[in-house]
């Protein structure tokens, strides 16, 4: 079995069921000593049981696993925090279906005594209520325990003799481990928080107050030491896991390069490099927390991490992922399709620099997939009402951010009118690998890109499961309020909008059989399109930069960005600026990463939230039951996000009491 299926997380006490005895006791110890010193996680000295845990190699691999036990359960809606806190998707008001208190974020109900998703100091107000079949857990993810844990094992297992019967090879890719964890959990709070103090070595709890009342250190202070963490965890890293049938989960050099880009581009983007909301968020002895002055060179640091991540993945046989049929002739239309969304959903592919199975990912497949209907009209029924939830819904904006069919956006395209999404008419026979032959649906579903299928159902859409064969538009979607997809009288679990999130539920699931996979947390796709990001800032859009984004959109089945916009954009020039490249690497980005949780964070990036997140949330009338009425575009809820303080979490208002040295977040 995997390394998760080991340690099965029980995150309501942040411990492993594989960890018993001494390790449980000093897990048990150290969190109910040291919360009552101090803001932070610290570590008491000279406790035995701490020596019990590191006396021989099993033991110490239990510490090891509980490392690993604070990493995000991604696979799912509660508390993989960006599949709900920006404008991609909704749910049923009222937390009817599930509660998830990212939704409560999105809806601007932040607030500063005791915060929604408080992970800085893991208490109050958690990830939320799960839904049926999620896992059992409530409450948030604490990232100093983690930090503190793998301080812990990096203490006592480098440069020391502790743990007899652990290899060299051995214990040099364990602190690997917990140098990429405890760098991740940073990266994590900073993303969140912005500037945090560095927990660079656990506090003793009889430390004097000047210790322990620690300060946030500066943006820039904080990227170069994760940098350095990742750098030293890449080199003792594995470059893939051989022992698959017991190590799969755990940690390679891909990872470490990969997240090395991801924060590199995080530094460079507009919230963290040059900006000046932030001017006045300093320590309590004045010192800048934010260098305000925009450094082009950050982009380009980026950008050599990104190839890097890019020439090391490539070299450890990582590429993007194909959908490979060596059984029936499935068209090249749903090849594509199935390619795009087996990206995320088959486990393990060589797209995956590296994926995450903290939890079933079945729960989350559960509240997107929906009923199915026979193209001889029959219902095909899931076994149980948790089976086909629906209740997690795809926003009108994430429906028009697709391209169309010539791969421009709908307002560029120079041969399609979009004027009137709303408007309807019926699919034709060359219609019917992606919407059902004669069924009547939206303009708005017509002459769209492969992902736009791939990564939507709504009503008349085909919907391809593994028991269809080479009947390729057998099974379809039928949406409006009394079809099998649709709400009926259901106040509780029911689709919002009219899209139906298809491309998380995996290929080979159908309606009665759902099939878990591992979450990718970085896949290759995405760090081409870091690279042609950070390129295009650094040197404009250079061949380079184009030649990433069409790696991308060739697996999309797209044309290249110079092909399509110049035959089909009302801007035909637009690849050629360093501001129109901008634009199109992140439709490119928001597209391919759609639904996975890093649209929220991009758009926080990019500071463009403060636009993003005022506007409409909306979606198809989707109690009616007749064309005219279920057609029309109706709002669900205005957002509000208040630049800048939204930018930041708060940090608890206790927080800032037990250590007078931290500094609150602008606006809060």
């Amino acid at each position: 079995m995997n390394i998760i299926n080991k340690k099965k997380i029980n995150r309501n006490g942040r411990k492993l069921q594989g960890i018993i005895g001494s390790v449980m006791m000093v897990f048990c110890m150290l969190t109910s000593e040291s919360c009552e010193e101090t803001f932070l996680d610290v570590v008491p000295d000279n406790l035995a049981t701490i020596d019990d845990a590191f006396t021989l190699r099993n033991e110490a691999e239990k510490y090891l696993f509980t490392c690993y036990s604070y990493l995000p359960i991604s696979a799912d809606v509660v508390y993989n925090f960006g599949l709900l806190l920006g404008d991609e998707a909704w749910i049923p008001p009222n937390n009817s279906s599930f509660t998830a208190f990212s939704h409560y974020i999105a809806r601007g109900l932040q607030q500063v005594d005791n915060p929604y998703l408080d992970v800085w100091e893991g208490t109050g107000q958690g990830g939320g209520q799960p839904y049926p079949g999620a896992p059992g857990v409530q409450g948030n993810y604490p990232m100093f325990d983690g930090i503190r844990h793998c301080n812990v094992l990096i203490s006592r297992l480098e440069g020391t003799n502790q743990v007899p019967d652990l290899s060299t090879n051995e214990r040099a890719r364990w602190v690997a481990e917990a140098k990429f964890l405890k760098a991740f959990y940073h990266y994590y709070l900073l993303r969140m928080y912005g500037p945090i103090p560095v927990m660079r070595t656990n506090i003793p709890v009889d430390a004097p107050d000047d210790e322990i009342q620690v300060s946030r250190e500066p943006v820039d202070d904080v990227v170069d030491y994760l940098v350095q963490l990742l750098d030293e965890a890449r080199i003792d890293l594995p470059r893939t896991i051989v022992n698959t049938q017991n190590e799969l989960g755990r940690l390679t050099r891909s990872a470490a390069v990969g997240l090395k880009a991801e924060l590199l581009l995080m530094a460079a983007s507009p919230l963290f490099n040059g900006n000046t909301d932030m001017a006045g968020l300093t320590n309590k002895d004045g010192t800048p927390l934010f260098n305000t002055n925009y450094d082009a060179s950050k982009w380009q640091r980026a950008a050599d991490a990104a190839k890097a991540a890019i020439d090391i993945a490539e070299t450890d046989d990582h590429s993007l992922y194909y959908k490979i049929d060596n059984v029936i002739e499935l068209s090249d239309t749903t090849l594509t399709k199935l390619s795009v969304r087996g990206a995320v959903t088959e486990s393990w592919n060589t797209e995956v620099l590296w994926s995450s199975h903290s939890g079933s990912s079945v729960p989350l497949q559960q509240i997107c997939v929906a009923p199915f209907t026979h193209s001889s009209d029959a219902t095909y029924e899931p076994a149980n009402q948790n089976t086909a939830r629906r209740s997690y819904a795809a926003t009108f904006e994430a429906a028009n951010n697709f391209y169309t069919i010539n791969g421009v956006p709908m307002e560029e395209d120079i041969t399609l009118d979009f004027t009137k999404v709303d408007s309807i008419r019926k699919a034709g026979p060359e219609h019917k690998l992606n919407i059902h032959e004669g069924y009547t649906t939206a303009n708005l579903n017509f002459n769209r890109e492969p992902r736009f299928y791939a990564n939507l159902g709504f009503d008349g859409a085909v919907w391809y499961v593994n028991e269809c064969l080479d009947n390729e538009e057998q099974y379809y979607l039928r949406a409006k309020r009394s079809g099998p997809a649709g709400n009926g009288d259901s106040p509780f679990n029911y689709n919002t909008t009219g899209y139906f999130v298809k491309k998380l539920v995996h290929n080979e699931s159908n309606g009665f059989t759902i099939r878990d996979y591992a979450w990718p947390e970085i896949r290759l796709a995405d760090v081409y399109l870091m690279y042609a990001e950070a390129l295009n800032e650094a040197q404009g859009p250079t061949a380079e930069v184009i030649e990433y984004v069409d790696r991308v959109r060739a697996r999309a089945g797209l044309d290249g960005v110079v092909s399509s916009w110049q035959n089909f954009s009302k801007n035909p020039a637009k690849y050629t600026t360093q501001t129109g490249m901008r634009e199109i690497i992140q439709r490119e980005r928001t597209i391919e990463l759609a639904f996975e949780g890093k649209n929220y964070w991009d758009i926080r990036r990019w500071k463009r939230a403060a636009l993003e997140f005022n506007e409409l949330i909306q979606g198809w009338n989707v109690g009616s039951d007749t064309e005219s009425a279920y057609y029309k575009i109706i709002t669900l809820y205005q957002q509000r996000f208040v630049s800048p303080r939204d930018y930041f979490w708060p940090i608890n208002q206790s927080t800032l009491i037990q250590n007078p040295n931290l500094v609150q977040n602008p606006g809060w």
